[in-house]
């Protein structure tokens, strides 16, 4: 398989930052396991924070295509078997980021488009140094603190309560008026000065590992599971968010910062509350310059809509608030050689160029490869192997090549010429008119985009097999036990059949082996979305496979959808395909070639066949509203709502939004200047609302 390289975020298309979001994600939780579970890191502080850095970037640009297991939604691994587990009661949601200026006022400009403001409203912000720690949940009943929790994966953390207890900035006791229930957010971290204390204690007692950096210091700290060896550490805490709460306690967030220091819990002292863009960007760039100076590490700012009705109008998207965003620090630039030009071949048989540079230390990471974002972008900068080249981290853990020094260009530097046939199968590969991206036309008879594939598959936001990461897939298929995703579930059959079972191979053995059985026998249930999601359609990431689940509801019925869709594109079944919303033409198209080919046909029968059963889908939105499970569509302007906080809000409360009429609509909302929807809906008889009645109908 060849080795995979990445892509800049901003050079990325959906199926390529697919294919990077599963890389990373498998990456990740790797490492997590190895410093968080074992102790026993297996790369850098700094490497580490790239390969989280690169993820957030790319999920920020591609929000769609979060992964259940994003990186983004847990600090470190699932909870570990020393810790019990603690369910949040709301997730502990990440942060998208901004790298400019400009994407500071977008944000902004994105909020007052969502609700309906126009340009002069003015829109205030909290902005907080983003401390570079470890988020944790703080939960306290009738002002007693009684549980404390990791971030884990967003949804479900680690029971840290005993070494929380330890900490000197953590009240155990609230004073004063205190709602029944308080569950507060926030981070903890080491000084810097503390850390190097910590550090050369350890040196000097013969501690054969030295932590890299504050930030995985705090999070070690914290996670042991003797909480005397906690108590020893020098943890401090900042708290700056709200959890689940029995009351309300303020109207803004910067009211809320005020209770939480009168309850006695530590407070940033740089927060500052801010009257627009140019107030928080000011803000922004005086902190960078005294970044250094400050007693603790930062990467950065973190802008939160004052106005708690506000957060809640914006709502969040699959992973992250509306309402917040992190500016992080800009990037360092250095210059290298660089020796070769490679090609990385993906699963939808993408050939991604990347640069092999000479060593070099940027931004504390010691860096051998960058990525060229394509063939086009190389040809218009003009690498050349033997360049100097400047290179940037600009959240990403293979850094950008940003620009060619061509006064140290060697005479014999020759320009790169596009590769036209496959590096790993050697098919012919195809630059379709239009497209950035050179592909592979091998298809499943190429290696690599057969094992990206089966990776793809076993991947957590798919089918979830613990145990099938990159490594093991690899070694499965090179071996010959798995070709499809199907034979995945005839592996332990085949292993009581076999003269060398799997058992006795480099790296396996009995229990690790047992494992995996009892991971790929807990997927032979799985739901609707996970199934459609593992089938690695191309532009089908895991938001669209939900939405498809959410809007077919069972497998018989969305893959007899699209079968006819995919047969007839001009008739019904296409043109509700297209009709649902976010899913156009484009993303459409692919989903109906997938099931125009007889190999993936075939190879879906076979995988269900292996399965117990495919779950339909079930609405995480309410149930008990009177537009639940029915199918809307929004046109003309509306007065109260903006149109994409209508669509959010039907969306909460179970509806369907679709893009265009048709005769499975049950209500089209009408605002002003309504058009040819509303004329196809009352050609159709589909009942029409006014912006009135359908706040009326659903209760303001």
């Amino acid at each position: 398989m060849a080795e995979p390289t990445a892509l800049p975020v901003d050079e990325l298309t959906p199926l390529e930052a697919t294919i990077e979001l599963a890389r990373l994600a498998e990456e990740i939780a790797r490492h997590d396991r190895a410093y968080y579970q074992s102790d026993a890191p297996a790369i850098s502080d700094a490497d580490y924070d790239a390969l989280r850095r690169r993820n957030a970037a790319i999920e920020a640009r591609f929000p769609d295509l979060v992964r259940a297991d994003s990186p983004s939604r847990r600090v470190g691994a699932v909870p570990a078997e020393g810790f019990g587990k603690v369910r949040h009661a709301r997730p502990m949601l990440s942060l998208d980021n901004a790298f400019s200026d400009e994407d500071v006022a977008e944000f902004v400009a994105r909020i007052r488009r969502f609700l309906g403001f126009d340009e002069t409203r003015a829109v205030e912000l909290v902005a907080e140094p983003k401390i570079d720690g470890l988020s944790i949940s703080l939960r306290y009943e009738h002002g007693r603190f009684v549980q404390g929790a990791t971030r884990g994966d967003g949804a479900e953390g680690e029971d840290v309560t005993a070494n929380l207890r330890t900490l000197k900035d953590l009240p155990q006791q609230l004073s004063g008026s205190v709602p029944d229930v308080l569950e507060i957010r926030g981070e903890v971290y080491m000084l810097r000065a503390d850390f190097l204390s910590m550090n050369e204690t350890r040196r000097n007692d013969g501690e054969k590992t030295l932590f890299a950096n504050p930030r995985n210091a705090a999070a070690g700290s914290l996670r042991q599971l003797d909480p005397k060896i906690t108590a020893g550490r020098p943890l401090s805490l900042f708290c700056y968010a709200l959890g689940e709460t029995s009351e309300s306690i303020a109207e803004t967030h910067w009211d809320f910062l005020a209770r939480l220091r009168a309850w006695g819990f530590k407070v940033n002292d740089r927060v500052r509350l801010c009257q627009g863009v140019e107030d928080a960007l000011a803000f922004y760039h005086a902190i960078g310059d005294e970044r250094a100076l400050l007693p603790y590490d930062i990467d950065g700012v973190v802008y939160k809509v004052n106005r708690f009705d506000w957060q809640n109008r914006l709502g969040q998207v699959s992973r992250s608030p509306r309402w917040a965003t992190a500016h992080k620090f800009p990037a360092e630039q250095v210059s290298t050689i660089l020796r070769e030009i490679g090609i990385s071949v993906g699963r939808t048989g993408a050939l991604t160029p990347f640069a092999i540079l000479e060593p070099v230390t940027v931004g504390g990471v010691t860096v051998g490869r960058a990525t060229l974002h394509n063939e086009d972008e190389i040809l218009r900068k003009d690498f050349r192997e033997g360049d100097t080249v400047i290179i940037q981290r600009a959240g990403d853990v293979i850094p950008q090549v940003v620009a060619v020094v061509e006064a140290k260009r060697p005479a014999e530097a020759r320009p790169f010429e596009p590769k036209e046939t496959c590096p790993v199968c050697g098919s012919h590969a195809v630059k379709p008119e239009g497209e950035a991206i050179r592909r592979c036309t091998g298809g499943l008879t190429c290696d690599a985009q057969r094992v990206e594939r089966l990776i793809h598959f076993a991947s957590r936001n798919a089918f979830d097999i613990e145990g099938l990461g990159e490594k093991n897939v690899d070694f499965l298929f090179r071996s010959g036990r798995i070709q499809s995703p199907a034979d995945i579930f005839r592996l332990e059959e085949r292993e009581n059949q076999t003269l060398l079972p799997l058992r006795g191979q480099p790296g396996w053995g009995a229990k690790s082996t047992q494992k995996l059985f009892e991971a790929i026998r807990a997927r032979r249930v799985i739901s609707l979305e996970r199934f459609i999601y593992g089938l690695g359609i191309r532009q089908v990431g895991a938001a669209t496979a939900r939405l498809l689940a959410h809007h077919y509801r069972s497998l018989d019925a969305w893959r007899n959808a699209m079968a006819a869709a995919a047969e007839d594109r001009e008739g019904e079944a296409w043109r509700q395909l297209t009709a649902i919303d976010q899913i156009g033409p484009a993303v459409a198209g692919d989903i109906a070639d997938f099931f125009l080919e007889e190999h993936n046909r075939q190879a879906l029968d076979d995988l269900i066949g292996q399965l117990q059963r495919v779950e339909d889908f079930v609405p995480s939105a309410r149930t008990d509203s009177p537009v639940a499970g029915k199918t809307v569509v929004f046109t003309g302007s509306l007065q109260t709502l903006s149109r994409d906080e209508a669509k959010a809000r039907a969306q909460e409360l179970g509806a369907k939004v679709a893009g265009s009429v048709s005769a499975k609509t049950d209500y089209v909302i009408a605002g002003a200047d309504a058009g040819s929807k509303l004329a196809k809906a009352r050609e159709l008889e589909i009942r029409i609302l006014t912006e009135e009645d359908w706040l009326a109908l659903i209760g303001g």
